[in-house]
């Protein structure tokens, strides 16, 4: 992914009015994130952690969405995070949900997806990252990153649907 500075992210957003895009919590640390290793930037509103932004690139530019992370019920459990596939027991699988772009979000419409907690999908794909033990494939890294940016893309396009 393309480094991101802090007025194009502001400007990504599908499912947020542009005051609420301006009053965003934007992480301060953007020269140290890892970008060619991201498949997607995201992240937690530090002040807010029921809050998260995930932003995509797309044809059209880079496509951002505010998630709304479902509490947890503190069970220990074996989760699937439908868009890298990645297996966490515990607390690394959320929940988030998505407000609908346009009129379908202004009415209370939302999408949602089991989702790694922490965001950090494509560090988990290219081993950066542990969650335990992984689900051995028979397909390659970049056969990964496509499928993941295909559950990705699915996504994004019920969201702005």
């Amino acid at each position: 992914m393309v480094p991101l500075t802090e007025p194009a992210i502001r400007a990504a957003f599908v499912n947020l009015t542009k005051g609420e895009a301006r009053r965003l919590a934007v992480p301060l640390d953007l020269a140290d994130r890892p970008w060619a290793d991201l498949d997607f930037f995201g992240w937690h509103d530090l002040s807010a952690p029921e809050r998260a932004y995930l932003i995509a690139e797309s044809g059209s530019g880079p496509v951002g969405v505010a998630l709304r992370v479902a509490r947890q019920t503190g069970r220990a459990r074996r989760s699937m995070c439908s868009l890298c596939l990645t297996t966490h027991t515990g607390d690394g699988v959320s929940l988030m949900t998505a407000r609908k772009a346009g009129p379908d979000g202004r009415q209370g419409n939302s999408v949602g997806a089991y989702i790694c907690t922490d965001l950090a999908c494509s560090l988990y794909l290219r081993g950066k990252k542990n969650a335990g033990r992984r689900i051995e494939e028979s397909i390659t890294l970049t056969e990964k990153i496509e499928r993941t940016s295909a559950n990705l893309a699915g996504l994004l396009r019920k969201v702005v649907a």
